[in-house]
């Protein structure tokens, strides 16, 4: 991780250069990831705190050493497990039973070594979750439309 001046704010460019960024990321970063609010001076100028700071390197290491994709490092900072660098963890992932097992069978838990992968999983079932009640909401807005009143 990179060596954090000891102030207590930071300026953009400041950042940008100890995360190894440009600003303008460090500018997108702030619309994809509420965690990610610096302060404004009155001339609009970003004000980063040093806890902001890390918060971007952490947000760093997820999305370029660890590869996960927005969703998935939001969902990782929401659960509170941004991992630095160099540290791992080892979360449960579902797994489902092929067809020649039966589907009646319950779905098993086994010990993964990307930790990530059970935040991607978890992300696509909640995503799948959503979609499938909007899919339900228009189902019953098209049925609406068909029947006379």
């Amino acid at each position: 991780m990179a060596e954090i001046p000891d102030k207590v704010y930071f300026k953009i460019g400041e950042v940008a250069r100890l995360a190894e960024l440009k600003p303008y990321v460090l500018r997108y970063w702030e619309t994809e990831f509420g965690v990610l609010r610096p302060k404004k001076s009155r001339s609009g100028q970003r004000l980063y705190r040093r806890s902001d700071v890390e918060m971007v390197l952490r947000i760093k290491t997820l999305l370029k050493d660890r590869k996960f994709t927005i969703a998935g490092a939001r969902a990782q900072l929401r659960k509170g497990k941004a991992v630095i660098a160099g540290e791992e963890e080892i979360d449960t992932v579902r797994v489902q039973p092929s067809p020649e097992e039966g589907s009646e069978q319950p779905v098993a838990s086994q010990q993964v070594a990307d930790p990530g992968l059970a935040t991607r999983v978890q992300a696509q079932d909640e995503l799948l979750l959503h979609l499938r009640g909007e899919l339900e909401q228009l189902r019953v807005l098209v049925r609406r439309q068909g029947r006379p009143e």
